[in-house]
C-alpha cells in the first residue's frame, strides 16, 4: 500500500457520514412537526386525527432514525477498524525498514505512542468526530434555513451567530498546535520513562526508588500533568466567549422578531417557534465548537502518524546481499552514538573468513560497538564495512543480518514457549532440528525437567529462567540459524562457574562448523588460541596478532595478559 493511502477512508467510512447527515436532517424534522402542532393549536384545529397523524410521523422519523442511525454507526465502527488495522499493519512494515539507531529509549517511546494512543485517536476521527460533525453543521444549517423562510432578519442573525465560530476556532487551533503538540511530545516521553521504569521495576525496588520515589517517572507524570493543564487553561476561556457571544444571539433574536410580531409582519407561531430555536442552535454551535477542537487536537495524532509513515528508510540496493565468502574488512571507520561524542575512532582490521577472531580491551573501549556496526545495527559516520568484499552501506539491515548469528549477553526471550523462542531463528526449522539444537547448546537437559518441557512458556523476557538458562537458548538459536558469520558479545559474562562451563561447553559446539567468528571476551585465557586477536583502546585498534605476536609486542595485550595471570594466581 502506497503512502498516501495508508489514512484514507473506506466506503464503509463515507457510508456512515452520509447516514449520520441524513439522521441529523430528520432530527431537525421534528421541529418542523412541533411547528404544525403549534399552529393547528393556534387554529383551533387540533383534533384526535390530527394528532394521531403528528404523533405517527413522529414515530416514523423516531423508527428512520434508528434504522439509519444503528446501520451508519455499524459501517462506521468497521471503516474505521478498517483503517487503523491498515494503519498498524503499515506501521509495522516500516518500523521493519526504519533504521535500528532510530530505535533510541525516546524514540521508542514516540513509536509506541503512535502505533497505540495515536492509532487509537484518528480512529475516533473517522468514527466519531467527523461524523458529528457533519450531523451538527447540516442540522444547523438547516434550521437557520427554516427560520429565514420565517423571518430573514432572525435567520441572519442566527446566522452570524454561527459564523462566530470562525474567529473562536481560529484562536483555538492556535493553542491546540501550539500546546496540543508540545502536549502529545511529553506524551511521548512519559511512555518511554513508564516503559523504562516496567522494564528496570526489579532494579528501582532493590535499590529503593520504586514508586513515587522514582524521580525521573514522576517528573515526567508531573510534565504530562502541568502541560494538560496549561493546555485546558488557554482552550476553555476561548470557547467560553464564544458560548457567551453566540448565546446573545437568543435575546436579540426575540427583541428583533418581536418588532415584528408586534407590526403584524411576523405570525405569532412563528414567532414562538423563532424564540425557542437560538436556544437549541446555540447548544449545537457550543458542540460544533467543542468537536471542531477536539477535531484539530485529534488530527495531530495524523499528523504523528504521518511522520513515520513518511520517515527516511535505510537506503538499500535491489540487488541481492549473498557474498561467496565471509571475511569482514573495516576500513577507516569512525561512528559515535552521540554527535561530536566519537566512540570509535579510525577502525581498521581485516576479520579473516571462517577463522575466529577475538576482540578485546577495556570496559567501555568500544568492543561492542564494532559488532553493532558490523551487524548494522548503526550506521557509520565515515569508513566502509565490506563482507566478502562487498560494501553494505547500501544493504539493507535485513539483509546483513541474514548472515549473521549472534548471542549477546543480554538475551531477548518473548513470552512465549520455549520451542517458539527458538523456532524464531528458522521459522522453517523442524521440532526435530530445533530439539537437537537444543542439545548441542546444551539445554536439552534443563527444557525436558521442565512441567512441560519443549512446550513451557518462559515468561517475560525469560524471566523464568536463570540467566545461564537463557543464554544456552540464544545459543540453540545461533546454531538453528547456521549463519556463516557469528559475533559472540562477552557470552560468558555474569554467569556463576556451573552456567559459565555449560556456556563454554555450548559455545565449543557452535564453534565446531567453519564459521567466520568475532568474539568479544572479558578472560584472555579463552581467546588465546584465536587466529587473530584484536586489541581495541579509547575507540582505537591499537594492537593485532596472534597471542604469541602480541605478547612478543610487549604492549596494551601483554599488560591486559600479565594482570590476569596475577588474579589468577
Amino acid at each position: 500500500m502506497k503512502e498516501e493511502q495508508v489514512l484514507k477512508g473506506n466506503r464503509q467510512f463515507h457510508i456512515s457520514i452520509g447516514c449520520t447527515i441524513i439522521e441529523g436532517l430528520l432530527s431537525g424534522s421534528n421541529f418542523m412537526l412541533i411547528y404544525y402542532v403549534f399552529q393547528a393549536l393556534w387554529n383551533g384545529t387540533l383534533n384526535m386525527k390530527k394528532i394521531l397523524q403528528l404523533t405517527g410521523g413522529l414515530l416514523l422519523i423516531f423508527l428512520a432514525r434508528i434504522v439509519i442511525y444503528s446501520y451508519g454507526y455499524v459501517q462506521g465502527q468497521i471503516g474505521g477498524a478498517k483503517v487503523s488495522r491498515q494503519i498498524r499493519l503499515f506501521l509495522g512494515d516500516k518500523l521493519r525498514r526504519i533504521p535500528l539507531s532510530r530505535f533510541t529509549a525516546g524514540q521508542t517511546g514516540d513509536y509506541i505512542n503512535v502505533a497505540t494512543s495515536n492509532v487509537n485517536s484518528y480512529e475516533n476521527v473517522l468514527t466519531h468526530k467527523t461524523g458529528d460533525l457533519a450531523k451538527n453543521i447540516t442540522l444547523s444549517l438547516m434550521l437557520i434555513g427554516f427560520v429565514s423562510t420565517m423571518h430573514l432578519k432572525s435567520g441572519m442573525i442566527l446566522l452570524a451567530a454561527d459564523l462566530l465560530l470562525v474567529p473562536a476556532l481560529w484562536f483555538s487551533f492556535y493553542q491546540v498546535k501550539k500546546y496540543g503538540t508540545r502536549k502529545n511530545e511529553i506524551c511521548a516521553e512519559n511512555v518511554s520513562s513508564i516503559v523504562e521504569y516496567i522494564t528496570g521495576i526489579q532494579t528501582f525496588r532493590a535499590y529503593g526508588i520504586g514508586g513515587t520515589k522514582n524521580k525521573t517517572v514522576t517528573k515526567a507524570m508531573k510534565a504530562f500533568s502541568d502541560i494538560s493543564f496549561i493546555y485546558e487553561v488557554k482552550v476553555i476561556p476561548v470557547g467560553m466567549f464564544h458560548s457567551i457571544l453566540s448565546w446573545f444571539s437568543m435575546p436579540l433574536v426575540i427583541w428583533i422578531a418581536g418588532k415584528s410580531w408586534l407590526t403584524g409582519d411576523l405570525a405569532t407561531v412563528d414567532y414562538l417557534i423563532i424564540c425557542f430555536l437560538p436556544l437549541f442552535l446555540s447548544k449545537l454551535s457550543d458542540t460544533i465548537f467543542i468537536d471542531l477542537t477536539s477535531y484539530k487536537n485529534l488530527t495531530i495524532a495524523k499528523r504523528q502518524i504521518e511522520k513515520v509513515i513518511y520517515e527516511q528508510e535505510e537506503t538499500k540496493s535491489s540487488q541481492k546481499f549473498e557474498p561467496v565468502h565471509h571475511d569482514i574488512c573495516l576500513e577507516h571507520v569512525d561512528f559515535a552514538y552521540v554527535e561530536k561524542e566519537p566512540i570509535l575512532k579510525d577502525v581498521s582490521i581485516t576479520i579473516p573468513d571462517q577463522k575466529l577472531t577475538a576482540i578485546v580491551g577495556d570496559s567501555g573501549s568500544g568492543k561492542s560497538t564494532i559488532l553493532n556496526i558490523i551487524s548494522k545495527y548503526y550506521e557509520l559516520e565515515k569508513g566502509d564495512i565490506k563482507i566478502g568484499g562487498i560494501p553494505t552501506h547500501n544493504v539493507g539491515a535485513e539483509q546483513v543480518l541474514s548472515q549473521i548469528s549472534m548471542v549477546d549477553q543480554d538475551v531477548f526471550l518473548f513470552d512465549d514457549t520455549v520451542r517458539n523462542n527458538i523456532r524464531y531463528a528458522r521459522p522453517s526449522a523442524t521440532d526435530q532440528e530445533i530439539e537437537e539444537a537444543c542439545r548441542l547448546a546444551n539445554c536439552d537437559g534443563f527444557i525436558k525437567k521442565m512441567a512441560k518441557g519443549y512446550e513451557t512458556m518462559v515468561g517475560e523476557n525469560g524471566n523464568q529462567l536463570s540467566g545461564g538458562e537463557r543464554q544456552r537458548l540464544s545459543i540453540a538459536r545461533a546454531i538453528l540459524k547456521n549463519a556463516p558469520i557469528l559475533l559472540l558479545d562477552e557470552a560468558t559474562a555474569s554467569l556463576d562457574v556451573e552456567n559459565e562451563l555449560a556456556v563454554k561447553d555450548a559455545i565449543a559446539n557452535l564453534l565446531r562448523e567453519k564459521k567466520t567468528v568475532v568474539m568479544i571476551a572479558h578472560t584472555l585465557s579463552i581467546v588465546q588460541k584465536a587466529a587473530q586477536i584484536g586489541v581495541v583502546s579509547k575507540g582505537r585498534i591499537v594492537e593485532s596478532g596472534t597471542h604469541e605476536e602480541l605478547l612478543k609486542k610487549n604492549g596494551k595485550y601483554a599488560a591486559m595478559w600479565k594482570a590476569e595471570q596475577k588474579l589468577s594466581c
